[in-house]
């Protein structure tokens, strides 16, 4: 804390106090020559919760006055949120065999088109799976040409059917293996010289990790590169389990990421389970291909949850509404002051309450200061 907080701190507790001071010396000035007021001071003082105050000690206390308004108030959850690619625009690239780091085509923030390849693994398995390949493809040409050499000599009446058949199941044998030795070659993503492994991408988009290095030998399955497509984004957002039950898939989302920009979104899903860490439950939000967002970047989110938001009711700020004891009042404007009018509210949004029944749309309240109405009323009651 530097020098000045005191300083501010103090400033703050002197406008609290003055306000307070001022109206003390508001309704101790006020007039009090009125054969009503006489006649309210001779019953036993002010109406139950009734504030008296003159005009000026309304504006020596500062306490603003304005009418409820009438309007609709989105019940907007703010929320943390993050940037990041869409699960299918995202790959993490690695080697399907291990080996030595031979060639490396690409640097970060390259572009990938999928299938492109990007780096070559050198690697035995690489070798070993390449030969198993090959001597099953010789072995489905013995196999052929030995049934085919049983199927003349069968036609021709010197061998039985039996080694015909025996070569036929050889053959099928033998294709089984090559189709097998095949599927192996492919998943490993073996090389035409059957030397390395080939890493590439099974996405289109652009280079954006690579720890890999020439000469570095890389176990199976190692992470070598990222690739992603900075066009398919999507926006996961943290909310309180307590908000989540409000929001449904297609609510308007504003994504806020800084230097006064807005962003229009809408919720796609949300997963409906409290994290154990967190305890928030996440909200995926779409934004299209907005412009100037990247994987990994923090932004503010304000959803416009549909469950929980009043239309064409009543609203007020939020400082308006005062509990006394067991109630919610707001302040409403009487020729002689104010009278606690008790009110339910409803959701809250941006410093907004909505009042669900208790008050009139244009209705002249208490807006600004209404705490020093609330203090004094609770004091005539202890009186």
């Amino acid at each position: 804390m530097n020098a000045k907080t005191p300083l501010y701190a103090g400033a703050a507790l002197a406008l609290v106090i003055a306000a307070g001071v001022g109206f003390g010396a508001a309704r101790l000035t006020q007039s009090g020559g009125s054969a009503e007021s006489d006649a309210v001071e001779a019953a036993g003082g002010p109406a139950p919760d009734h504030v008296d105050i003159s005009d000026a000690g309304i504006r020596l206390s500062q306490i603003a006055i304005a009418s409820a308004a009438s309007g609709e108030l989105d019940a907007a959850i703010p929320a943390s949120a993050t940037v990041e690619a869409t699960p299918d625009a995202e790959a993490v690239l690695t080697a399907r065999a291990p080996g030595t780091i031979t060639r490396i085509f690409k640097r970060i923030g390259d572009p990938v088109r999928a299938g492109e390849t990007i780096a070559l693994v050198e690697s035995r398995d690489a070798s070993s799976i390449a030969a198993d390949q090959s001597a099953a493809a010789a072995r489905v040409t013995l196999a052929s040409r030995q049934m085919e050499r049983e199927r003349k000599l069968l036609d021709q009446g010197v061998s039985p059917r039996a080694d015909y058949e025996t070569a036929q199941a050889a053959l099928a044998v033998a294709r089984a293996d090559a189709m097998r030795a095949s599927a192996a070659a492919d998943a490993a993503r073996i090389s035409r010289d059957g030397r390395s492994v080939i890493v590439s991408s099974p996405v289109s988009g652009r280079l954006t990790v690579a720890s890999a290095n020439l000469g570095q030998f890389v176990a199976a399955q190692t992470e070598l590169f990222r690739v992603a497509d900075p066009r398919s984004l999507q926006i996961t957002a943290s909310v309180p389990a307590a908000e989540a039950a409000r929001i449904r898939a297609g609510d308007r989302v504003e994504l806020l990421p800084g230097e006064g920009r807005t962003i229009e979104g809408r919720v796609r899903s949300f997963t409906g389970v409290v994290d154990p860490q967190s305890r928030a439950v996440t909200v995926i939000v779409e934004a299209g291909h907005a412009t100037g967002l990247a994987p990994g970047q923090l932004l503010q989110a304000r959803i416009f949850a549909s469950v929980g938001a009043v239309r064409g009711g009543v609203i007020v700020p939020q400082d308006a509404v005062q509990t006394t004891g067991a109630r919610t009042v707001v302040f409403v404007r009487t020729p002689k002051g104010f009278k606690a009018q008790a009110v339910q509210v409803g959701s809250r949004s941006g410093g907004l309450v909505s009042i669900v029944s208790g008050l009139s749309a244009g209705t002249r309240i208490a807006t600004g200061n209404a705490f020093l109405l609330k203090a004094e009323l609770e004091k005539e009651t202890a009186e």
